[in-house]
């Protein structure tokens, strides 16, 4: 892992023991040769992995003997850059709390500069434009170092020595303040100054960071958030907060210990915690979410600006809804400045955009939803050695990853691929993961789905094009992440994916390897009138549940449209698309289900993003604790749901409350699972896709399966959603063509 100060670790260690020779970085990794006694070159080599820096990651050491080479001191050398790349890129890491006090001392010469950073700490992958990791290969290699840092730099007691993105405020980068035009305002502290009377007079600013752009606002003032969701097009979807201190985040919600080294860790991600009812915030960051999204401070200058405030802000990504982050400085004002009042930026390029990370705690640990910011690209180890394979997700959350020997890296989280902007990013991350790691593809993986940008693309890319189904991939992520081979029973849970039938796919139980697949469950279809536009809309996967139960004249007659969830002529529209199977395509999604309840028991008719029905349906059963739940049918695989709304529409109809109704509900599907897991007989289940987003869902999952014996398996650093599809894609490739390289050279050696 190169940009974690391993070098000047190794230059400290070898001294301080009296032995001679070099280190240096190679596109492989690290060489070091010392030499000296046998005794104290051991004693060098267990010392190397007992002490290694905390944000190291050693793969494999492999040693020889060599003959004495005469070396007279010990030196860092210069990289190489000859061989095939395997060495590891650091992501961006927080602002550590060393850095933290020189920002904050008078004294030092760091005061107040917001571009401090060590050895420990600041920007890696977003600043990074080839391997090994020099100052010469990063956007930094325009600022020539000062005397001061140089001698910081070359100095092997100093905590910058070799800390490749050092700077000081007289040669380093510097910020500067620009008005919705463009123009210029002021620079440096004064600008930083100026950003915050602009957020106390509740306006919107535009701040360029680490891995892009934030928009950020008052947290507290309602007229603020309103106005910077009209004009980023955010309707209801939560948005982020940040902090100055784990303090501030406590006074808004509950913190667990865990969840307090989520939000202080060198990944700072935002961390999704229960409000407290006083929290003084704006309504509008979260309506009708008993949830906060939170991160503190994590670069120096976002730490000097909320300690300059002293309260919460909002920190949402610097884009419009549907396209990524800005990251160019005169990008920025062209895209934001209907959006933003005031852009703070700097003159520090960023290579490649890095958002947020999200995380929640599920089940005792904490599980990646986004993983972006402090988490990406970091390897997921899959033990064979895999051919150059590019694999490119699917069309929502998508991420892309490349596979070097026994590694696949997963990119940063891109987003929903629905704009031109989206489309950049993505074929630019994939461009750029390829050329940091040196590869050239020998084949390209896609999801089935022949509408998804990510497919088109692949069956576009000059080398062979392998498909993957969307569910197994889901799998497959769950299963490296988790170092698992060999058969487990797989449950994946989620919107939508294409089947091997040519049918929407969403709730299914799969016995899966990593290679290949066979369909032993599955929720039991229905239609989806409208099919995209049910996704957006839960009432209409309420309509199809129930014709699919009902029948057509049932259904027509009954109360189901009489609680106005329609209009008379959109009533007309749905019982003719239903009964004449009109642009209504069955499914077996489970996500679509989640959607039909909520829609029936009332918690939500219109979705205004993702997932927005299933968050409430989970939500809404807090404070309503019960084992209780409903019948279930299950026959030769297919979960059929019949019994399980009949009881809920009798519970509606008896005017239980809501949050019991979900209870019940999140319990049913839970004995689903574990009736189907006894069924099948296998004693790993492993759990993906987005439904298990859900902490209640997961943890009671998790705690039944247990019970029945079962080993149940589940994500935490790969997210369970689309995000994960693209590492699934590339190992159920990778199995593949072992499989039939292995399979060709059996027929030669019999022939």
């Amino acid at each position: 892992m190169q940009g974690v100060g391993f070098r000047p670790f190794v230059f400290r260690l070898a001294t301080q023991l009296g032995l001679a020779g070099f280190v240096k970085n190679t596109a492989r990794g690290l060489t070091i040769e010392v030499e000296g006694p046998a005794s104290t070159t051991q004693l060098f080599l267990r010392r190397l992995q007992e002490e290694k820096p905390p944000l190291s990651l050693i793969r494999s050491i492999q040693t020889a003997s060599l003959d004495p080479a005469g070396f007279t001191s010990f030196q860092i050398e210069s990289s190489a850059d000859e061989g095939e790349i395997s060495a590891h890129v650091l992501p961006d890491v927080a602002l550590c709390l060393e850095c933290l006090k020189d920002i904050q001392n008078p004294a030092d010469r760091r005061y107040r500069y917001p571009f401090t950073n060590c050895t420990h700490c600041g920007p890696r992958y977003s600043i990074i434009e080839a391997l090994p990791y020099d100052r010469g290969h990063t956007t930094m290699k325009s600022f020539s170092m000062c005397g001061a840092c140089r001698t910081e730099y070359e100095d092997p007691s100093n905590r910058r020595f070799h800390a490749q993105p050092n700077a000081c405020p007289a040669c380093g980068p510097q910020l500067e303040l620009r008005d919705a035009r463009g123009d210029f305002i002021s620079m440096g502290d004064e600008a930083l100054l100026k950003t915050a009377e602009t957020l106390r007079a509740g306006r919107i600013v535009a701040m360029k960071g680490l891995g892009g752009v934030h928009l950020l606002v008052d947290a507290r003032n309602q007229d603020a958030v309103i106005r910077l969701r009209e004009r980023k097009g955010r309707e209801e979807k939560p948005l982020a907060l940040m902090c100055s201190s784990l303090e501030m985040a406590k006074e808004l919600c509950e913190v667990s210990p865990l969840e307090g080294e989520l939000l202080s860790s060198m990944a700072a991600p935002i961390v999704l915690l229960k409000r407290k009812g006083k929290a003084k915030i704006a309504e509008a960051v979260a309506p009708m979410n008993p949830r906060l999204g939170i991160m503190l401070a994590y670069t120096p200058l976002h730490a000097l600006l909320l300690t300059e405030l002293n309260f919460p802000v909002v920190a949402t990504s610097g884009n419009r809804s549907d396209e990524p982050i800005c990251i160019d400085n005169d990008e920025t004002v062209e895209r934001l400045r209907a959006v933003a009042d005031v852009f703070l930026l700097h003159n520090r390029p960023i290579v490649r955009q890095v958002d947020d990370s999200v995380v929640r705690v599920v089940a005792g640990r904490g599980l990646v939803i986004r993983r972006s910011r402090g988490y990406a690209p970091s390897p997921i180890m899959v033990g064979a050695k895999n051919p150059p394979l590019l694999a490119v997700g699917g069309h929502m959350k998508n991420t892309v990853a490349v596979t070097v020997e026994d590694a696949v890296f997963l990119s940063q989280h891109i987003g929903d691929l629905d704009s031109k902007e989206s489309v950049i990013a993505f074929e630019r991350t994939g461009t750029s993961l390829m050329e940091l790691y040196g590869i050239k593809p020998v084949t390209v993986v896609s999801d089935l789905h022949p509408d998804y940008f990510s497919t088109q693309f692949a069956r576009r890319f000059p080398a062979p094009h392998v498909q993957v189904q969307h569910h197994h991939a889901h799998i497959v992520s769950c299963m490296a992440e988790n170092g698992l081979d060999g058969e487990v029973l797989g449950v994946a849970w989620d919107g939508t994916g294409l089947g091997t039938d040519g049918t929407i796919w969403g709730g299914e139980f799969l016995l899966s390897s990593s290679e290949s697949f066979k369909r032993v469950g599955h929720v039991r279809p229905f239609r989806l009138p409208g099919g995209d536009k049910a996704a957006q809309e839960p009432r209409r996967a309420a309509a199809g549940l129930l014709f699919e139960m009902l029948g057509e004249n049932e259904f027509s007659k009954s109360d189901f449209f009489k609680k106005d969830r329609f209009s008379k002529p959109e009533r007309d529209v749905i019982k003719n698309m239903l009964a004449k199977g009109l642009h209504s395509p069955f499914t077996s999604s489970m996500g679509r289900l989640f959607d039909a309840v909520a829609s029936l028991i009332g918690v939500r008719q219109i979705a205004h993003y993702e997932g927005q029905a299933a968050m409430e349906l989970e939500y809404a059963q807090e404070g309503h604790s019960t084992d209780k739940a409903y019948r279930f049918d299950v026959a030769e695989g297919v979960f059929n749901w019949e019994l399980l709304i009949r009881g809920i529409l009798d519970d509606v109809q008896a005017a239980t409350p809501t949050g019991l109704i979900s209870a019940k509900f999140h319990n049913t599907l839970v004995e689903v699972l574990v009736d189907m897991a006894k069924r099948v007989g296998v004693n790993r289940v492993v759990l993906s896709g987005g439904c298990f987003q859900n902490a209640i869902l997961t943890e009671r999952a998790v705690a039944r399966l247990r019970e029945e014996g079962f080993k149940p398996f589940w994500h935490e650093v790969i997210p369970p959603n689309d995000g994960g599809l693209a590492l699934g894609q590339a190992v159920v490739a990778s199995r593949q063509m072992a499989t039939r390289q292995m399979a060709g050279q059996q027929r030669k050696g019999a022939i």
